[in-house]
């Protein structure tokens, strides 16, 4: 039976490469030993080269009537959203991938219900670093910015809070359009920058730590030893973090510095209702710490193969509600460890797949990337052929919907079957 692996063909993301899209999107490798597409870290680099170097007809025209300004999907729910950035020093361990650095730095970001947006800047999509390379004076572009505004007070009130973790070699920032979503319709998400494995994390002072993962080398069995590395690196982050917002939700500041929070942050989060989502290695960081943790009482795996404990217990996985959310052709008929997982799965469980989508459609660049003008034949590799707009719009409705249904037990009947107004997502039994 066909695995779809974890590990991406190339190694960190290029400097010099962010600001040339090459002739010809490159081809995405296959994994010699299943014939199944190799994982985030190269679609990424390519999704990342072609918003550097798009070179269509709406950037063609952008050197007359100004650059091309992209857009992220406003978030559809009644609430302002907040955000703020923190920087976390976990002293228990060095940090995995640069082992002269004795301390695991990590950034991560609090997306919360704002009481007031007033005086508060909308915050960039990503950090000012990351954006001189995606769009480069010259560039034709104008990247977008988000929903959320910097620093606003909380709206009173406990809510329900999710954890993000994103892909092998993709920054905390790439799903802004699924945060928002949920922040707009009443919970708090936080999201993880994976320090050396995300391609660039900035720290408050300046700093700027790029991604340090090896590059792979052709034996499997290094393969599995750098993905079983990042793997466990992803686990112990979002361990540290849940500690983190346990700490500011009983009144604490654990940024480092105690710089200010906003008005009102630590009185956001209620922490007997905590999930979490993640996309591809993420997916599978999600439900190892839903095995190892049971204060999370709802997650789900974004096309991700699993690893790791939950799929080793004899006694059975979780016991609590999880979703698989696919492209298409991944499912647990091409991916052992899906079939492993949800076999062990002993709560509600539901798996769905997003017809004509590619692995990198359950990121911001699905919609990002045709408005900058790349070829639909350039992202088909990564992206499918689905519609971009609605690609997002259908995942994003169903993730609520699965949040909204365990966290907040709300009845939820999107979840029952296939919807006449959402074909485009498929139910598997």
């Amino acid at each position: 039976m066909r695995r779809r692996t974890l590990l991406a063909a190339t190694m960190a993301v290029p400097v010099t490469l962010l600001g040339a899209r090459p002739a010809q999107a490159a081809a995405p490798r296959l994994d010699p030993r299943t014939g199944v597409l190799l994982d985030t870290r190269a679609q990424a680099l390519t999704a990342r080269q072609a918003l550097a170097g798009a070179s269509g007809p709406a950037l063609k025209s952008a050197t007359v009537a100004g650059p091309t300004r992209l857009r992220l999907p406003a978030p559809t729910g009644p609430h302002r959203i907040g955000t703020v950035s923190l920087h976390l020093v976990d002293r228990s361990r060095p940090d995995p991938w640069v082992p002269s650095v004795p301390v695991r730095e990590l950034m991560v970001q609090v997306w919360y219900p704002a009481r007031d947006v007033r005086h508060h800047p909308r915050a960039p999509w990503v950090s000012p670093a990351l954006a001189a390379l995606l769009a480069p004076p010259g560039s034709g572009l104008e990247l977008p910015t988000a929903h959320g505004h910097t620093g606003a007070p909380a709206l009173p009130g406990r809510r329900p809070v999710v954890l993000y973790s994103p892909g092998f070699g993709v920054e905390r920032t790439a799903a802004t359009a699924l945060v928002e979503e949920l922040v707009s319709h009443g919970y708090v998400v936080v999201t993880i920058d994976h320090t050396h494995d995300s391609p660039l994390v900035e720290f408050p002072d300046g700093r700027v730590a790029l991604n340090a993962v090896p590059p792979p080398t052709d034996d499997p069995a290094d393969e599995e030893r750098l993905i079983t590395k990042a793997f466990a690196a992803r686990v112990a982050d979002t361990r540290f973090v849940l500690e983190a917002v346990t700490v500011l939700a009983s009144g604490g500041n654990p940024h480092e510095g105690r710089r200010p929070l906003p008005s009102g942050l630590r009185n956001a989060f209620d922490l007997r209702r905590v999930g979490m989502l993640g996309h591809s290695l993420g997916g599978a960081t999600a439900a190892e710490m839903m095995y190892l943790d049971r204060r999370l009482v709802a997650g789900g795996n974004v096309d991700g193969t699993a690893l790791g404990r939950v799929l080793e217990d004899p006694g059975g996985g979780l016991n609590r509600p999880f979703l698989l959310l696919s492209s298409d052709g991944h499912g647990r008929d091409t991916d052992e460890s899906w079939a492993r997982l949800w076999a062990g799965l002993r709560g509600p469980r539901h798996e769905l797949q997003l017809l004509r989508s590619g692995h990198m459609s359950f990121t911001d660049y699905q919609v990002l990337l045709p408005q900058a003008g790349v070829p639909a034949a350039d992202l088909e590799p990564g992206f499918g052929t689905i519609d971009g707009e609605r690609s997002v719009r259908v995942q994003l409705v169903y993730q609520l919907a699965f949040v909204d249904r365990y966290l907040r037990r709300h009845r939820e009947p999107l979840l029952d079957g296939p919807s006449a107004r959402y074909p485009e997502m498929r139910f598997l039994p």
